[in-house]
């Protein structure tokens, strides 16, 4: 087997839309179709099941991807000591929904610009799911906003985040207040497994029994709606999440007394994973970033 087979194998493996590929990599649909089977010949065995116009990865296709990937990365790694391009592959990473809606988006697409021959696929899971997915070995590396203590994943700091309390009641904005002021109002949460329900949640302590948690919610545009629609609601939330409505006035902090909801943001990936040079390179790109944002 070739290592152009093997690389137009992994690729498909991501998106199994042939002609996508091949206009990404300016070759015909007829050379990669051919590419492929010449690696099933080769392997005595389909990887793929053919339905209608579509490849769909099938069984045997997904146990030789995951035997290996990290293989061939490595063998790609070697491969480019050569070349004058040396950043190529799929990374797959995944972030907790605050980094991975409003901080991530923007700096995958510079990373992308720079590096024209990757490609970086980006879920947004909350922190307790991208634990296991890193120890699963299913994604490259997380960014979480809690902390982990499975064995088998590295946990780095990268930067922190601060909570805020919000509500489109602008009487309240301008002061002060003790938080159990609040415990009258309907409270939105984010929903179980979320870092920010945990901090918030631990940091108030024995209070937390005497909170009316009203609503869960798993997307923050249906949070804020709630909240700029209802001024009895009220909410802890990540300032990166209501930055814009903070600055729009429809939403407004409201200060608190001795209380701070501040966090840490951690890098995870798992201790056994291979590390190519594209991981290490979108790694010291990520903690260079976020060494920029203000807590």
């Amino acid at each position: 087997m070739t290592f152009r087979e093997l690389e137009l194998f992994y690729y498909l493996c991501e998106n199994p839309h042939v002609s996508q590929l091949a206009k990404k990599i300016s070759m015909s649909q007829s050379a990669i179709s051919l590419a492929i089977k010449s690696l099933e010949k080769k392997l005595q065995e389909p990887l793929f099941d053919r339905i209608g116009k579509k490849l769909i990865l099938n069984e045997r296709g997904r146990l030789f991807q995951q035997k290996t990937y990290q293989h061939f990365l490595a063998l790609q790694d070697a491969q480019n000591i050569f070349k004058e391009d040396k950043l190529s592959g799929i990374l797959k990473i995944a972030s907790s929904k605050t980094v991975g809606n409003f901080i991530i988006p923007e700096l995958v697409f510079d990373f992308m610009v720079d590096n024209p021959k990757i490609v970086i696929k980006k879920d947004i899971q909350n922190s307790a799911q991208i634990i296991e997915l890193v120890r699963e070995g299913a994604i490259d590396m997380g960014i979480i906003e809690t902390e982990s203590h499975v064995s088998q994943v590295v946990k780095e700091e990268l930067g922190c985040d601060t909570l805020v309390l919000v509500s489109s009641d602008r009487t309240l904005q301008g002061k002060a207040y003790y938080i159990d002021q609040f415990f009258d109002k309907r409270w939105l949460l984010r929903e179980q497994g979320s870092g920010t329900r945990e901090l918030f949640l631990e940091t108030i302590g024995q209070m937390a029994k005497d909170l009316d948690i009203f609503m869960e919610f798993t997307e923050f545009e249906e949070m804020k709606m709630v909240l700029e629609k209802h001024q009895e609601t009220i909410a802890c939330i990540s300032r990166f999440a209501v930055l814009k409505e903070l600055q729009r006035g429809e939403l407004f902090e409201v200060g608190l007394k001795n209380i701070n909801f501040k966090r840490k943001l951690y890098l995870i990936y798992n201790k056994e994973k291979y590390k190519s040079n594209l991981f290490y390179s979108f790694y010291n790109f990520i903690k260079k970033e976020f060494e920029k944002v203000n807590c």
